[in-house]
Formats: structure tokens, C-alpha cells, sequence
């Protein structure tokens, strides 16, 4: 069984810039992808990024050019670099992590094995 625990939340200004932290623990060794997916009040999940094992990146259109994921394997760490915020990115953001095949990678089929409590980003 796979925890993931999200830290890096917090508030900034119009333009300002984040990281987000996503710890994973417990075995899993079948792990293929790891994603950052968003939802703000009263609207629908957004898939944010994803990154798979191989390191395959894909980006939202929302926030492509100005947020960056990242992984480091040693310590079974997702980041999301989130840089030029903007009020609208204001969301809980959620990290999640799933196996083969990997539908998380769509951005847009929220369908997978594990999900962290979420780290709340407000942008003002």
C-alpha cells in the first residue's frame, strides 16, 4: 500500500511562485506514473501534470510554460514547481500516483490506485 502526503501549500501574491512536495511511502513497486491534479469550489477536477516512469511529462494547457513537475526516485518524491501564479490556479491540489496503464496520463480520466489528502494554493 502506497501513502502520499502533499506539503508546499500556502498563499502568494498574483505572479508568485510555489513548490509542491509529494512524499510517497509503503511498497510500491508497481507504480508506473505519478500526476498533480487541482479542483477549486464548485468546479471540476483539472489535471494539472503528469510523470511517468520513463520520465514522459505532459502539462495542461492552463498551466504549460509556467508550472514544472519533477521526481526525484531516490526519495520517492513528486514536485510541482509552480512559477508566474495566477488567481485562478487557486485550487486544493491533489497528488496521485497509479499503475499500468497509467489513465492519469490523459489528464483529463481521474482513475487511479492512490491519492493524497491535498494541499490547499490560494493566489491573490
Amino acid at each position: 500500500h502506497v501513502q502520499l502526503v502533499e506539503s508546499g501549500g500556502g498563499s502568494v501574491q498574483d505572479g508568485g511562485s510555489l513548490t509542491l512536495s509529494c512524499a510517497a511511502s509503503g511498497y510500491g513497486a508497481g507504480i508506473a506514473c505519478m500526476a498533480w491534479f487541482r479542483q477549486a469550489p464548485g468546479k471540476e477536477r483539472e489535471g494539472v501534470a503528469t510523470i511517468n516512469r520513463k520520465g514522459t511529462i505532459r502539462y495542461g494547457d492552463s498551466v504549460r510554460g509556467r508550472f514544472t513537475i519533477s521526481k526525484d526516485t531516490t526519495s520517492k518524491t513528486t514536485f510541482l514547481q509552480m512559477n508566474n501564479l495566477k488567481p485562478e490556479d487557486t485550487a486544493m491540489y491533489y497528488c496521485a500516483a497509479d499503475t499500468p496503464p497509467c489513465v492519469l496520463e490523459t489528464l483529463g480520466r481521474f482513475e487511479y490506485a492512490y491519492q493524497g489528502q491535498g494541499t490547499q494554493v490560494t493566489v491573490s
